[in-house]
C-alpha cells in the first residue's frame, strides 16, 4: 500500500480531498475549488483549482482523467488527458477542463469535475544503441494492419 499526502490549501476547508465514489473505482474525483461559479464555453478552456496540494512516493505518478458522465452529457473533458502529476511537484493540484459540447456549461463549487488515478512508474534506464533488435512488425506504424 502506497501512502499519499494531502494538504487542503487555506480557504478551501469546505471543499472535499479526493474521494472514491464507490469501493472498487480505479479513480478518486476531483472537486472545483473555484471561488465563484466558472463559464465554460463551448471550445472554451481554463484551468480549474482543486484547493490541494500533495506528495506521494517516488515511484507513483497521479493522471487526472475526465470524469464520463460530464464527457457524455455536457462534452466536458480534460485537455490533456491522460494529464501527469509527478512524485516531486508540491503546488495546487489543477484541471485543464474544456468544452466540447454545444452549450455553455458552468462549474460550481465543490463540483465533481475530473479523476485522478494513482499509477507506479518503473525504473528506467535509457540505452543508446547502433542497432534495434528485428520484429514481425518492425517500422509498421499507424494503419499498418489495414484497420
Amino acid at each position: 500500500m502506497y501512502q499519499v499526502l494531502f494538504k487542503r490549501l487555506q480557504g478551501n476547508e469546505d471543499v472535499k480531498l479526493p474521494i472514491k465514489m464507490s469501493e472498487l473505482a480505479a479513480g478518486f474525483d476531483l472537486h472545483a475549488a473555484v471561488s465563484e461559479p466558472v463559464s465554460l464555453s463551448p471550445g472554451e478552456r481554463k484551468l480549474i483549482p482543486t484547493g490541494f496540494s500533495m506528495a506521494m512516493p517516488a515511484d507513483l505518478e497521479a493522471q487526472i482523467r475526465p470524469r464520463s458522465g460530464l464527457a457524455f452529457k455536457h462534452g466536458i473533458t480534460c485537455l490533456n488527458s491522460p494529464g501527469t502529476i509527478d512524485a516531486d511537484y508540491r503546488g495546487e493540484v489543477k484541471v485543464l477542463l474544456i468544452n466540447l459540447g454545444q452549450d455553455t456549461f458552468i462549474i460550481e463549487r465543490g463540483e465533481r469535475i475530473a479523476q485522478m488515478v494513482f499509477q507506479v512508474v518503473p525504473a528506467i534506464e535509457i540505452s543508446e544503441v547502433d542497432d534495434l533488435p528485428d520484429t514481425v512488425r518492425g517500422a509498421g506504424g499507424f494503419g499498418h494492419t489495414g484497420v
